[in-house]
């Protein structure tokens, strides 16, 4: 059997990548321009796969720019992401570990770092400094690629996944306005920062307080539309010897209103359940088995949020948008205006409900497929 076409749970790769025409071409001029991105999107929308396939891209085509993904998920405190920073971008300034070395030792003037080599040096290098002193010199960190970028005569392009999470970091504040004051003056390096606390990327970029505001263009990732789901999912079944009909591709994304995880993951099950052309049998199979896998996730939400969060919820379901009307408020129990407004702020901010053109629904399809059947026995399967 042939591995599926359909990818969810990680980036996809070239041939499970769908359209974003558009967003790819817009973020490879901004990066080889010069111009600092930042994306925003809810979780699971395909940023980071937007930005692996962009900087693929451009190192197929242009070997005088090096590139940099970092992944800030387990950066716990400013001095793991500084070592993380410096390791990352001497890594990727040279395809030899002689130079990682050689430059680990020549670049720093103040710093002294600690170096090894694993096993296999080709991808086990360590780096690391003493914490005293990098707090007093994370300058020297911070304009590493500005430094290799001029010594090499290069360009850098920086990727950095998760970026909210640096808020986190005890004294995030000052780090923050440090981190501003040195990447803007870069001219020889371009940053792409994203990451997948929604709210809390909008807070850094778009607030007028906040030191990021305005450091470069904001692209606010869109869904990929249904009509160009339809032949991304034909193809698929075709090009691995099964067959689907496209009133039964239309469903996929229809039932997972053009959510990009879901749509992949929803195909893939589909697909591996059909021995040669997909019906509503196995369309039905397929949801069930999609919904009852995330069943556990989906009951630890509901049961992790207040009961009037619930409500509010159920209201959202219900298609009403005006939560604090009397009628509302009264209909679905969902206590004062000032609980509603709360409640409403603690659901958005928790990527669990959102609004679209002045409408609310979930952000998770499949989670507001499994509610509706738990809270109002409203059946999923397609007749």
């Amino acid at each position: 059997m042939k591995d599926s076409p359909f990818i969810y749970g990680t980036t996809v790769s070239e041939h499970s990548f769908t359209n974003r025409e558009s967003e790819t071409a817009k973020l490879q001029s901004n990066l080889l321009n010069g111009i600092n991105t930042t994306i925003i999107s809810p979780r699971r929308w395909g940023k980071s796969s937007l930005v692996e396939k962009v900087i693929s891209e451009i190192n197929k085509t242009d070997k005088n720019t090096k590139t940099v993904i970092i992944d800030l998920f387990s950066a716990g405190s400013e001095e793991e992401f500084l070592e993380t920073f410096a390791r990352e971008v001497i890594k990727s300034s040279s395809s030899k570990w002689e130079d990682w070395m050689s430059s680990g030792r020549d670049l720093f003037k103040k710093l002294i770092p600690k170096l090894s080599l694993g096993i296999d040096p080709n991808t086990d290098f360590s780096l690391s400094f003493d914490r005293e002193e990098l707090k007093k010199n994370s300058d020297e960190v911070l304009n590493l690629p500005e430094t290799i970028a001029k010594s090499k005569g290069i360009k850098f392009i920086i990727c950095l996944d998760e970026f909210q999470n640096l808020s986190s970091f005890n004294g995030y504040l000052i780090f923050e306005k440090k981190l501003r004051a040195y990447w803007q003056r870069h001219k020889l390096v371009t940053y792409c920062l994203y990451g997948s606390k929604r709210h809390m990327m909008t807070d850094i970029f778009n607030n007028p307080a906040k030191p990021f505001y305005r450091f470069g263009d904001i692209m606010l990732l869109q869904k990929i539309e249904t009509k160009k789901w339809i032949p991304f999912i034909c193809n698929g079944f075709a090009n691995t010897g099964k067959q689907i009909d496209e009133n039964i591709a239309s469903l996929i994304p229809s039932l997972m209103k053009d959510h990009s995880w879901y749509v992949q993951q929803l195909a893939h099950y589909i697909w591996n359940l059909t021995k040669a052309k997909a019906t509503i049998a196995e369309v039905n199979t397929a949801l069930k088995e999609l919904i009852n896998a995330n069943s556990p996730l989906y009951q630890k939400e509901t049961e992790s949020i207040s009961h009037t969060q619930l409500n509010l919820l159920k209201a959202v379901v219900k298609g009403e948008t005006q939560f604090t009307s009397t009628i509302v408020m009264q209909k679905h129990a969902l206590g004062t205006p000032r609980n509603v407004s709360k409640n409403k702020s603690i659901l958005i901010n928790s990527d669990i409900i959102h609004e679209i053109n002045n409408v609310y629904e979930f952000v998770d399809p499949a989670f507001e497929l499994w509610f509706k059947k738990q809270y109002f026995n409203q059946n999923y399967t397609i007749v």
